[in-house]
C-alpha cells in the first residue's frame, strides 16, 4: 500500500528532519504527452519497486514510490562519512564483461552520515560504482566524487535512481540522469566514481537544500569517506581522489575543495573540476529567472527557506498565492517537470509586489545576508582546480563564475581558468549553459585523469586579464 498526501496551506514546503515525510502527486497533459513520445521511442519508463519500511506506508512523490532504503533511522552514525547501510545497486545501463564482469563497473546504493549547513547530523544518499577497466596510471586506482548538475528537488530525482533508471518518465514526471555520461568516461578510464545524492534529494525525511553551500560541499567529502568503506571497494585512503561537477554540481565541488581543509584534512585532493559554477547565488538568481529553468528559482527559495528563519519569514512576508502555490509545487519537480511546467515564467508573478523575488531578496538585509552567506570564493580551494565556464552561460551567468576564478588567484590558488567560446545558442534556452557541459567534458575528464596520474598542474592565473 502506498500514500500520497498533501502539504499544510504553509507559504511554501519545509519539513524538518523529525517531522514524517509527506509527497502529493500531480499530473498533467503535456507530460502524457511525454510519456506517448517516450514509449513511442522505445524508452524504458520508471518503474520502482513499493517497500514498506517496519510496516509503515512509503512515501510517494509524483506516483513514484522511494524505495525505504532512501528513509532514514532514527539514530546516525556519531561519525562524518561512517556508512548507514549500503544494497546492489542495478546499473540501467550496462554490458556483460568478456570476463563476466559487468560493463563499465558494478554499483552499490550508499546512505551515509554528514553534517549540515546547521551543525546536525544528516543521512545522505549516493553510489559508489567499482569500475571493471584497469587503472593504467600511476599508483593504486583513484577514486572521483561526483556532483551532479541540478536533477530537482523531488525525492525521485535522486542521481543514484537515476543510475538505477536513466531516463525516467511517468504520467506525472520526467527526469534524466544525463550525468551518465561523464560517470561512464570516468569508469572507462579505470575510475572509480562515488556520485552523492546531496543532502534532502532521495532521502525522505527533508526537502532538498538546493544549492546550499555547506551542506553539498560536506555530502561531496562525506561520500568519499563513504566510498573508501563500500565492501570490495578498491580504493584506500591511498587513492589520489578527485572532485568533478558541472552547474550545481560546479557549485558542490568549488565549495568541497574550499572546506576540505577544515571539514575533512584527512582527504587529500589531487584536482577538482568546476564547470559553470554557481557561485554567486544572487547573480544566479537573476539568470534563472524568466528561463527555460525558472523552476529551480523555486527550489532555491524552498532549501534556503527551510534551513534559514531569516530568509524564510521574508520570503512568507512577499510570497503571493501563485507564489506559494508554485513553491509548493515546484517541490517535488525533477528538471523536466520543472520546464514542462514553469518554463519561462517570471517570479515577479509570485510576489505580493510585482517585483522579482530577486530583488525582493535584495531590498531586504536579513535575506541578502542569507545568500552572503552562500558565496563561493571566500575561502582558497584545496589543491589544483580546473573552473571552466561558457561565456555566452546565461543561466549561470559567465561573469560570476570568472569571478569566483579571479577571487581563488587573488589567494594563491593554484587556478586553471578556461573560457569557453561558444556563439550565442539562444537566450533563457538552457543551450548556452548545457552545450558547454558536453563540449568541455572531454577536456575536464583528460585534466583530472592527469591529476589522478600524479601529474602538477601549472596555475594560468597570470593569463586572467586577457582572458574573457
Amino acid at each position: 500500500m502506498s500514500r500520497t498526501s498533501t502539504r499544510s496551506p504553509i507559504p511554501f514546503p519545509t519539513r524538518s528532519p523529525q517531522e514524517p515525510p509527506t509527497r502529493r502527486t500531480r499530473s498533467g497533459g503535456v507530460r502524457a504527452v511525454a510519456v506517448a513520445v517516450t514509449a513511442a521511442a522505445c524508452l524504458t519508463a520508471y518503474a520502482v519497486p513499493a517497500n514498506a519500511a517496519g510496516g509503515t506506508e512509503p512515501v510517494v512523490s509524483r506516483g513514484v514510490t522511494i524505495p525505504d532504503f532512501y528513509t532514514p533511522p532514527a539514530e546516525l552514525p556519531a561519525v562524518n562519512g561512517e556508512v548507514i547501510r549500503h544494497e546492489p545497486l542495478p546499473l540501467g545501463l550496462s554490458l556483460p564483461g568478456l570476463d563476466g564482469r559487468p560493463m563499465p563497473g558494478t554499483a552499490t546504493r550508499l546512505m551515509y552520515r554528514s553534517t549540515d549547513a546547521a551543525g546536525q547530523p544528516v543521512a545522505v544518499t549516493g553510489a559508489y560504482i567499482e569500475p571493471s577497466a584497469a587503472w593504467k596510471g600511476s599508483g593504486a586506482r583513484p577514486l572521483v566524487a561526483l556532483a551532479s548538475g541540478t536533477v530537482g528537488q523531488g525525492d525521485q530525482c535522486a542521481p543514484s535512481l537515476s543510475l538505477q533508471h536513466p531516463l525516467a518518465v511517468t504520467p506525472e514526471t520526467v527526469s534524466i540522469g544525463y550525468e551518465t555520461l561523464s560517470i561512464y568516461r570516468l569508469l572507462s578510464a579505470g575510475v572509480a566514481v562515488v556520485v552523492t545524492d546531496y543532502v534532502g534529494l532521495g532521502t525522505t525525511d527533508r526537502l532538498h537544500t538546493y544549492v546550499n553551500r555547506v551542506d553539498q560541499g560536506h555530502a561531496l567529502l562525506d561520500a568519499v569517506r563513504a566510498a573508501r568503506q563500500v565492501p570490495g571497494a578498491s580504493v584506500t585512503a591511498d587513492s589520489r581522489t578527485g572532485l568533478y561537477g558541472y552547474s550545481q554540481g560546479g557549485g558542490a565541488s568549488a565549495s568541497a575543495a574550499e572546506l576540505q581543509p577544515s571539514y575533512a584534512p584527512e582527504v587529500t585532493l589531487s584536482g577538482t573540476y568546476v564547470g559553470a559554477p554557481p557561485a554567486d547565488l544572487t547573480a544566479v538568481m537573476k539568470g534563472i529567472d524568466g528561463s527555460a529553468l525558472a523552476g529551480a528559482l523555486a527550489w532555491a527559495i524552498n532549501g534556503f527557506a527551510q534551513a534559514d528563519p531569516d530568509l524564510r519569514a521574508v520570503v512568507e512576508a512577499n510570497v503571493n498565492a501563485a507564489g506559494r502555490a508554485a513553491l509548493n509545487d515546484a517541490s517535488t519537480m525533477c528538471v523536466g517537470d520543472a520546464i514542462l511546467g514553469y518554463g519561462f515564467t517570471k517570479s515577479t508573478k509570485w510576489t505580493n509586489s510585482g517585483a522579482s523575488l530577486g530583488d525582493v531578496i535584495a531590498a531586504e538585509p536579513r535575506a541578502k545576508a542569507a545568500l552572503d552567506r552562500q558565496r563561493i570564493g571566500n575561502l582558497k580551494p584545496s589543491g589544483p582546480v580546473r573552473l571552466a565556464t561558457g561565456v555566452q552561460d546565461d543561466i549561470v551567468p559567465h561573469a560570476q563564475a570568472r569571478q569566483l576564478a579571479v577571487d581563488w588567484c587573488r589567494k594563491g590558488a593554484n587556478v586553471t581558468y578556461d573560457a569557453i567560446i561558444l556563439p550565442n545558442l539562444g537566450d533563457k534556452l538552457l543551450t548556452n549553459h548545457m552545450v558547454p557541459l558536453i563540449t568541455d567534458q572531454g577536456d575536464a575528464i583528460s585534466w583530472l585523469t592527469d591529476r589522478l596520474s600524479g601529474r602538477g598542474a601549472s596555475s594560468n592565473c597570470w593569463t586572467m586579464p586577457i582572458q574573457p
